[in-house]
């Protein structure tokens, strides 16, 4: 039962925020005049139709994902027809996708923020003990502005590098009486796993939680997004220089299980579930903007150069050049997907 519900929760989630990136190019078609041919949640067959004026509203069968059909690469003479439209309406169509996985992932951020019942800070507000670092220089009441030369937004900065810090010396940079303070190679005890023979950093410090106030909340939400955006960010550079290879990648249905086993493994625990739905959202927004073919961010190139030249593309070139990106994406998708599925039952 706990399975099925982990599974149920981590659909909905999903479907949640597809359904808002598709909302997002929806909506501003409609408030730009633009003709919506149809708008979709999940993909696959048709199990429920409905047309309400020019649009066809459909429920697909499996739930993984989602459209909104503008004829985006067909020549239409209509003056509701995409390609008609002025290219500031198209741009703004185009990334609205995007845009609303983002602002997304803020508002998640700031109730995640409120369901904890704090905003945690950067400030130094107690040691342990035996604490080592205050011998290398840290105080109470330094605020932690960088750590290995990385800004540190948020606690998640914080926890994010001390905890992938290899051996346990730690250069920082601290805010402290209105003076930047350089802080460098404090050494902090190690702990290694005795399966995997990774080394953990123990950090020996506390940062401060405030209570949540207006004042204070959607600074710290803007603060925590911005940490899941480099977190992104920084896994595709990996991705890029080899680090990570194509087994390491996730689609629809590997994330669906990731939240399905956070849901389950932190006993159905709010804040877990929200965090997980967070980066996902934040993940699914800025990918779709990267600048590839058939992608949100590719499109947008071609009606930025557009804007440039004043003149557009051919409809059939265009949709030569998406239609080999969405295929070479399709074919990912399914390795991807293959791979999501096998480690379902081959962990």
């Amino acid at each position: 039962m706990n399975t099925f519900l982990s599974i149920l929760i981590a659909a909905v989630f999903f479907c949640l925020i597809i359904i808002i990136h598709e909302l997002g190019h929806f909506t501003v078609a409609k408030l730009c005049g633009i003709r919506v041919d149809e708008f979709a949640i999940g993909m696959g067959p048709a199990i429920f139709k409905k047309r309400k004026g020019k649009t066809l509203y459909t429920i697909r069968l499996l739930p993984i994902g989602g459209f909104c059909a503008m004829g985006e690469d067909e020549e239409r003479e209509t003056p509701d027809s995409f390609r008609q439209k002025p290219v500031w309406a198209r741009m703004a169509t185009i990334v609205a996708g995007a845009m609303m996985n983002l602002i997304l992932g803020f508002i998640l951020s700031a109730v995640l923020i409120l369901v904890d019942g704090g905003a945690v800070s950067t400030k130094i507000v107690w040691f342990a003990d035996d604490a080592v670092s205050p011998q290398y220089g840290l105080q109470l009441e330094d605020i932690i502005v960088k750590i290995n030369g990385v800004r540190t937004f948020s606690v998640k900065d914080i926890t994010y590098q001390l905890g992938n810090d290899e051996d346990g010396v730690v250069d920082f940079v601290v805010r402290r009486g209105g003076e930047t303070v350089a802080v460098n190679g404090v050494k902090f005890a190690m702990e290694t796993d005795e399966e995997t023979g990774k080394n953990t950093l123990l950090y020996d410090f506390k940062v401060l939680k405030e209570k949540v106030t207006l004042a204070n909340l959607f600074p710290y939400a803007f603060k925590n997004s911005v940490y899941y955006g480099r977190i992104v960010l920084m896994s595709l550079r990996d991705i890029i220089a080899g680090k990570y290879g194509l087994n390491d990648l996730q689609g629809p249905v590997g994330i669906v299980t990731v939240i399905s086993d956070v849901s389950e493994q932190s006993g159905f625990d709010f804040s877990f579930i929200l965090d997980i739905a967070t980066l996902v959202t934040i993940n699914i927004g800025i990918f779709n903007l990267l600048p590839l073919p058939a992608l949100d961010g590719g499109r947008f190139i071609f009606l930025l150069v557009e804007a440039i030249r004043r003149k557009s593309l051919k409809a059939e070139t265009e949709g030569m050049i998406h239609f080999v990106g969405f295929a070479a994406l399709m074919l990912l998708m399914i390795f991807v997907t293959f791979n999501d599925v096998k480690n379902i039952f081959v962990k």
